[in-house]
Protein backbone atom coordinates (compact mmCIF):
# COMPACT_ATOMS: atom_id res chain seq x y z
CA UNK A 1 0.00 0.00 0.00
CA UNK A 2 2.85 2.23 0.95
CA UNK A 3 4.64 2.19 -2.17
CA UNK A 4 1.33 2.19 -4.37
CA UNK A 5 1.19 5.40 -2.98
CA UNK A 6 4.59 6.56 -3.21
CA UNK A 7 4.97 5.29 -6.85
CA UNK A 8 1.47 7.40 -7.38
CA UNK A 9 2.85 10.83 -5.82
CA UNK A 10 6.01 10.23 -8.27
CA UNK A 11 4.31 10.08 -10.85
CA UNK A 12 1.49 12.93 -10.31
CA UNK A 13 4.60 15.02 -9.59
CA UNK A 14 6.64 14.00 -12.58
CA UNK A 15 3.51 14.46 -14.66
CA UNK A 16 2.85 18.22 -13.07
CA UNK A 17 6.26 19.18 -13.49
CA UNK A 18 6.08 17.75 -17.11
CA UNK A 19 3.17 19.98 -17.85
CA UNK A 20 5.07 23.05 -16.13
CA UNK A 21 8.24 22.91 -18.11
CA UNK A 22 6.26 22.62 -20.82
CA UNK A 23 3.84 25.59 -19.95
CA UNK A 24 6.81 27.39 -19.32
CA UNK A 25 9.21 26.79 -21.79
CA UNK A 26 7.46 26.47 -24.82
CA UNK A 27 3.65 28.40 -24.06
CA UNK A 28 5.29 31.04 -21.89
CA UNK A 29 8.91 31.72 -23.15
CA UNK A 30 8.35 30.98 -26.66
CA UNK A 31 5.32 30.81 -27.96
CA UNK A 32 3.68 34.19 -26.33
CA UNK A 33 7.48 36.34 -25.89
CA UNK A 34 9.10 35.40 -28.65
CA UNK A 35 12.15 35.19 -26.10
CA UNK A 36 13.47 32.05 -27.79
CA UNK A 37 12.93 29.55 -30.66
CA UNK A 38 12.69 26.06 -30.50
CA UNK A 39 13.67 23.61 -33.17
CA UNK A 40 10.50 21.92 -34.66
CA UNK A 41 10.66 18.53 -33.56
CA UNK A 42 11.57 20.30 -29.25
CA UNK A 43 8.50 22.62 -30.32
CA UNK A 44 6.01 19.69 -31.18
CA UNK A 45 7.34 17.44 -27.89
CA UNK A 46 6.21 20.76 -25.88
CA UNK A 47 2.85 20.88 -27.55
CA UNK A 48 2.27 17.18 -27.07
CA UNK A 49 3.13 17.41 -23.37
CA UNK A 50 0.48 20.41 -22.85
CA UNK A 51 -1.83 18.57 -24.85
CA UNK A 52 -1.46 15.46 -22.75
CA UNK A 53 -1.05 17.57 -19.72
CA UNK A 54 -3.79 19.77 -19.32
CA UNK A 55 -5.91 20.15 -22.39
CA UNK A 56 -5.20 23.58 -23.32
CA UNK A 57 -5.56 25.01 -26.54
CA UNK A 58 -2.06 26.86 -27.19
CA UNK A 59 -3.58 29.64 -29.41
CA UNK A 60 -5.92 30.63 -26.19
CA UNK A 61 -3.42 30.61 -23.50
CA UNK A 62 -1.40 32.81 -25.30
CA UNK A 63 -3.59 34.91 -26.01
CA UNK A 64 -5.28 35.34 -22.28
CA UNK A 65 -1.65 36.15 -21.29
CA UNK A 66 -0.52 38.52 -23.70
CA UNK A 67 -3.58 40.17 -23.05
CA UNK A 68 -2.31 40.23 -19.56
CA UNK A 69 0.80 41.74 -20.38
CA UNK A 70 -1.20 44.55 -22.35
CA UNK A 71 -3.28 45.74 -19.23
CA UNK A 72 -1.01 44.12 -16.28
CA UNK A 73 -3.55 45.16 -12.76
CA UNK A 74 -5.33 47.57 -14.82
CA UNK A 75 -8.70 47.51 -16.15
CA UNK A 76 -8.85 44.88 -19.06
CA UNK A 77 -6.68 42.55 -16.93
CA UNK A 78 -8.26 39.05 -17.12
CA UNK A 79 -6.84 38.04 -13.52
CA UNK A 80 -5.57 41.15 -11.49
CA UNK A 81 -5.87 40.43 -7.72
CA UNK A 82 -5.65 44.19 -6.99
CA UNK A 83 -8.79 44.32 -9.38
CA UNK A 84 -10.22 40.89 -8.76
CA UNK A 85 -9.37 40.49 -5.22
CA UNK A 86 -6.77 37.79 -4.11
CA UNK A 87 -9.13 35.11 -3.47
CA UNK A 88 -11.03 35.26 -6.58
CA UNK A 89 -7.88 35.06 -8.63
CA UNK A 90 -6.03 32.08 -5.76
CA UNK A 91 -8.83 30.50 -5.66
CA UNK A 92 -11.33 31.09 -9.09
CA UNK A 93 -8.03 31.45 -11.80
CA UNK A 94 -8.92 28.57 -14.08
CA UNK A 95 -12.32 30.37 -14.18
CA UNK A 96 -11.00 33.52 -15.39
CA UNK A 97 -8.54 32.00 -17.88
CA UNK A 98 -11.92 29.76 -19.48
CA UNK A 99 -14.14 32.87 -19.68
CA UNK A 100 -11.17 35.21 -21.17
CA UNK A 101 -9.97 32.50 -23.49
CA UNK A 102 -13.10 31.57 -25.47
CA UNK A 103 -13.91 34.83 -26.25
CA UNK A 104 -13.02 35.25 -30.26
CA UNK A 105 -11.99 38.41 -30.51
CA UNK A 106 -9.33 37.70 -27.70
CA UNK A 107 -7.88 35.12 -29.41
CA UNK A 108 -8.23 36.81 -33.18
CA UNK A 109 -6.54 40.18 -31.86
CA UNK A 110 -3.70 38.67 -29.69
CA UNK A 111 -2.43 35.37 -31.85
CA UNK A 112 -2.83 36.77 -35.25
CA UNK A 113 0.68 34.90 -35.37
CA UNK A 114 0.08 32.04 -34.72
CA UNK A 115 -2.62 30.54 -37.39
CA UNK A 116 -3.52 26.58 -37.08
CA UNK A 117 -0.99 24.17 -38.14
CA UNK A 118 -2.31 20.21 -39.59
CA UNK A 119 -1.54 19.11 -35.59
CA UNK A 120 -3.61 21.80 -34.58
CA UNK A 121 -6.40 20.72 -36.39
CA UNK A 122 -6.13 16.96 -35.73
CA UNK A 123 -4.54 17.11 -32.17
CA UNK A 124 -3.64 20.04 -30.66
CA UNK A 125 -6.90 21.91 -30.48
CA UNK A 126 -8.58 18.92 -29.48
CA UNK A 127 -8.36 19.51 -25.73
CA UNK A 128 -10.35 17.14 -23.92
CA UNK A 129 -8.95 13.83 -26.41
CA UNK A 130 -5.83 15.05 -25.02
CA UNK A 131 -6.93 14.66 -21.69
CA UNK A 132 -8.39 11.75 -21.64
CA UNK A 133 -5.61 9.84 -23.20
CA UNK A 134 -3.68 11.33 -20.58
CA UNK A 135 -5.75 10.04 -17.58
CA UNK A 136 -6.44 6.50 -19.46
CA UNK A 137 -2.20 6.38 -19.75
CA UNK A 138 -1.56 7.02 -16.02
CA UNK A 139 -4.72 4.48 -15.68
CA UNK A 140 -2.51 2.04 -17.56
CA UNK A 141 1.08 2.83 -15.97
CA UNK A 142 -0.99 2.82 -12.30
CA UNK A 143 -3.98 0.79 -12.12
CA UNK A 144 -7.63 2.70 -12.81
CA UNK A 145 -8.05 3.95 -9.19
CA UNK A 146 -4.25 5.30 -8.52
CA UNK A 147 -4.30 6.64 -12.29
CA UNK A 148 -7.33 8.36 -11.72
CA UNK A 149 -5.98 9.69 -8.34
CA UNK A 150 -2.74 10.98 -9.49
CA UNK A 151 -4.92 12.71 -12.32
CA UNK A 152 -6.58 14.50 -9.89
CA UNK A 153 -3.67 15.37 -7.80
CA UNK A 154 -1.99 16.79 -10.72
CA UNK A 155 -4.64 19.30 -12.04
CA UNK A 156 -5.51 20.43 -8.39
CA UNK A 157 -1.51 21.21 -8.04
CA UNK A 158 -1.54 22.52 -12.15
CA UNK A 159 -4.45 24.43 -12.24
CA UNK A 160 -5.40 25.40 -8.30
CA UNK A 161 -2.16 25.59 -6.57
CA UNK A 162 0.87 25.96 -9.03
CA UNK A 163 -0.71 28.33 -12.16
CA UNK A 164 -3.02 30.37 -9.83
CA UNK A 165 0.17 31.40 -7.32
CA UNK A 166 1.61 32.62 -10.55
CA UNK A 167 -1.46 35.13 -11.36
CA UNK A 168 -2.93 35.41 -7.16
CA UNK A 169 0.41 35.41 -5.16
CA UNK A 170 2.97 36.95 -7.50
CA UNK A 171 0.97 39.85 -8.03
CA UNK A 172 -0.03 40.17 -4.18
CA UNK A 173 2.74 39.36 -2.23
CA UNK A 174 6.66 38.83 -2.60
CA UNK A 175 9.59 41.35 -3.26
CA UNK A 176 10.46 43.39 -5.91
CA UNK A 177 13.52 44.19 -8.11
CA UNK A 178 11.57 46.57 -10.56
CA UNK A 179 9.11 49.11 -10.22
CA UNK A 180 6.07 46.97 -11.60
CA UNK A 181 3.36 45.49 -10.13
CA UNK A 182 3.96 41.77 -10.34
CA UNK A 183 6.81 40.36 -7.43
CA UNK A 184 9.14 37.39 -6.92
CA UNK A 185 8.30 34.98 -4.75
CA UNK A 186 11.84 32.32 -4.27
CA UNK A 187 10.44 28.88 -3.00
CA UNK A 188 7.37 29.44 -5.77
CA UNK A 189 9.85 29.83 -8.51
CA UNK A 190 11.54 26.80 -7.77
CA UNK A 191 8.04 24.34 -8.56
CA UNK A 192 6.80 26.51 -11.32
CA UNK A 193 9.96 25.93 -13.64
CA UNK A 194 10.99 29.71 -12.67
CA UNK A 195 7.89 31.44 -13.11
CA UNK A 196 7.43 32.95 -9.68
CA UNK A 197 10.36 35.62 -10.41
CA UNK A 198 7.32 37.09 -11.91
CA UNK A 199 8.77 40.38 -11.37
CA UNK A 200 11.84 39.89 -13.10
CA UNK A 201 9.74 38.45 -16.00
CA UNK A 202 7.40 41.38 -16.37
CA UNK A 203 10.21 43.69 -16.29
CA UNK A 204 11.49 42.19 -19.33
CA UNK A 205 8.92 39.78 -21.03
CA UNK A 206 11.55 38.79 -23.90
CA UNK A 207 14.27 37.51 -21.73
CA UNK A 208 14.41 33.86 -21.86
CA UNK A 209 16.24 33.65 -18.28
CA UNK A 210 13.77 34.59 -15.57
CA UNK A 211 16.71 34.90 -12.68
CA UNK A 212 18.00 37.97 -11.93
CA UNK A 213 19.88 38.24 -8.76
CA UNK A 214 22.50 35.05 -7.96
CA UNK A 215 20.23 33.99 -5.08
CA UNK A 216 16.90 34.17 -7.35
CA UNK A 217 17.38 30.06 -9.16
CA UNK A 218 15.05 29.64 -12.56
CA UNK A 219 14.87 25.85 -13.04
CA UNK A 220 14.25 26.50 -17.05
CA UNK A 221 17.44 27.91 -17.82
CA UNK A 222 19.38 24.85 -17.39
CA UNK A 223 17.06 23.15 -19.64
CA UNK A 224 17.57 26.35 -21.93
CA UNK A 225 21.09 26.42 -22.30
CA UNK A 226 21.32 22.56 -22.84
CA UNK A 227 18.89 22.52 -25.60
CA UNK A 228 20.64 25.88 -27.13
CA UNK A 229 23.89 24.29 -27.12
CA UNK A 230 22.46 20.93 -28.85
CA UNK A 231 21.36 23.80 -31.31
CA UNK A 232 17.85 22.98 -30.66
CA UNK A 233 16.93 26.69 -29.34
CA UNK A 234 17.63 30.01 -30.31
CA UNK A 235 17.57 32.33 -26.56
CA UNK A 236 17.15 35.93 -27.41
CA UNK A 237 19.19 38.32 -24.75
CA UNK A 238 18.73 37.67 -20.97
CA UNK A 239 17.80 40.29 -18.67
CA UNK A 240 21.70 40.83 -17.51
CA UNK A 241 22.28 41.59 -21.14
CA UNK A 242 19.82 44.06 -21.23
CA UNK A 243 21.60 46.18 -18.50
CA UNK A 244 18.45 46.68 -16.18
CA UNK A 245 18.64 49.16 -13.33
CA UNK A 246 16.78 47.43 -10.49
CA UNK A 247 15.68 48.49 -7.20
CA UNK A 248 17.82 48.25 -4.04
CA UNK A 249 21.17 47.36 -6.78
Amino acid sequence: MLTSVIVMLVVSSAVTQAAVFATTIYLHRSATHRALDLHPVVEWGFRFVIWMTTGMVPRQWVAVHRKHHAFTDEAGDPHSPLLMGFWSVQLGNAFHYVREARKPEVVEKYVRDMAPDGWDRVLFDRGPLGLLIGIAGLCVVLGVGWGLLAALIHTVMYVFVLSSSINGLCHYAGYKNFTNTATNIRTLALVTGGEGLHNNHHEFPRSPKFSFRPSELDPAWPVIRLLSRLELARPYKTIKQSEPSPQGS
